[in-house]
């Protein structure tokens, strides 16, 4: 595959992108990182890049739940990275492993913690709270809670998302003690 000097520094530093945040990412994601949040990529460009990366095997997809497609890097294209990744300018990676290390844990929470609610025919919201695995394609941990209305479900959303570890833990440690008496 044949790329272009402006089109072989965009992959690297999506690769690199990828590499640095040590998790699967949504496409949504990807393109946030890398056009909203920074100006690294243009939008059309970041979504053609990793496309052709998955064309080329350097990035696959994992089919996450709910057909939630994710990407991460594959063997293939950590190689490609370990032999050019000073192709990226050395300031430019600074900036990425920078805001990677700013942002892990707030991407993180929005892949892998997920709340919704629905109004059931009774007018009471049923809350339903998740925390994903990235290795697997069922949730990892799953609560569902009737809320009396929908601020009191909207509320535990907000909630969830910094809690979750919290909730997961207790309920972890208090239903399987592996420390028994």
């Amino acid at each position: 595959m044949e790329f272009s000097q402006d089109s072989m520094v965009s992959k690297l530093i999506l690769l690199f992108i990828l590499e640095k945040m040590e998790m699967p990412l949504t496409e949504q994601s990807i393109v946030d990182i890398c056009t909203s949040q920074n100006d690294w990529l243009n939008y059309m460009e970041c979504k053609d890049v990793l496309y052709q990366l998955v064309e080329a095997n350097f990035v696959y997809s994992l089919d996450g739940q709910a057909g939630e497609e994710r990407f991460t890097v594959s063997y293939e294209g950590q190689s490609c990275l370990d032999h050019f990744y000073q192709k990226i300018e050395p300031k430019l990676r600074e900036q990425i492993i920078d805001y990677i290390k700013n942002n892990r844990l707030h991407f993180k929470k929005s892949q892998e913690y997920v709340a919704d609610y629905f109004k059931n025919s009774d007018g009471t919201y049923l809350l339903v709270l998740k925390i994903r695995s990235h290795t697997v394609n069922y949730p990892m941990f799953e609560i569902k809670i009737a809320t009396p209305s929908r601020q009191t479900a909207i509320e535990a959303c907000k909630k969830w998302r910094e809690n979750a570890h919290l909730v997961y833990e207790q309920v972890y440690e208090n239903l399987i003690n592996f420390n028994a008496d």
